[in-house]
């Protein structure tokens, strides 16, 4: 198995994009949700308003621009690569990261008994895995690594004269990290294990500039999740 080459297919051809701005409108909900007394930060609406914002900022965006699958990262000869970089990605970080929760929060006094009542935690296993799972990752993917880094490494890039700023983004790498980490609904559901968050979004986001292939993040988020719930699950069960 060999790593994903860069080459033409990797590095973002310079062509025209319409409302890459439109990036910004999720950043602004986000922060906004932050700025809001607490008693309207509970209500399931406002709790859910960056991620509708999100979706309806990237329907605009698709509807607008013709070559949308390449601006993604979702080309067919990407499939392949994608499957195996991201199955093993996945498996590495998940075992990372289930030890993390299973072992190092406990271990600094966090309880994390509460996984067992989340929307995540109620629902039937042979529901999750693989099938809701799978399905979270696939919009997430598009929503936060595809969408919304995408745009931004597009508007990042008017900032820098050096080819090696403009490939790696790193403004916009670590501003889509803490936008996913910091989503109100990830964080209310997860609580302090949302920090984990932070780790996944710039190692997802940093292979996704690497390589412009989201079926690696794709995998990657629906294996490293199905290893952590699995064996949460039976560790807390």
């Amino acid at each position: 198995m060999t790593a994903p080459e860069s080459g033409p297919h990797v590095i973002p051809t310079q062509t025209k994009e319409w409302g890459a701005a439109l990036a910004l409108l999720p950043v602004a909900a986000t922060l906004g949700f932050y700025a809001l007394p607490a008693s309207l930060q509970e209500q399931t609406a406002v709790l859910f308003a960056p991620q509708i914002v999100a979706y309806l900022a990237f329907g605009l965006w698709a509807t607008r621009n013709s070559n949308i699958v390449s601006e993604l990262g979702l080309e067919k000869r990407n499939f392949r690569d994608g499957v195996r970089w991201g199955l093993l990605t996945g498996v590495l970080l998940g075992c990372l990261n289930t030890f993390a929760i299973l072992f190092v929060y406990p271990h600094l006094g966090y309880d994390i008994d509460f996984l067992k009542i989340t929307p995540h935690g109620r629902l039937p296993f042979l529901v999750m895995v693989p099938w809701f799972i799978c399905a979270i990752a696939f919009f997430v993917e598009l929503n936060f690594r595809g969408f919304l880094l995408g745009r931004l490494t597009a508007l990042e890039s008017r900032l820098w004269r050096s080819g090696v700023a403009q490939r790696f983004s790193p403004l916009a790498l670590i501003a889509s990290a803490l936008i996913f980490a910091f989503d109100p609904f990830m964080v209310n559901t997860f609580q302090d294990l949302h920090w984990i968050a932070v780790w996944n979004g710039l190692i997802w986001g940093a292979i996704w500039l690497r390589t412009r292939n989201l079926y690696i993040t794709i995998v990657a988020h629906a294996v490293e999740v199905i290893v952590m719930y699995s064996s949460v699950k039976f560790a807390l069960s």
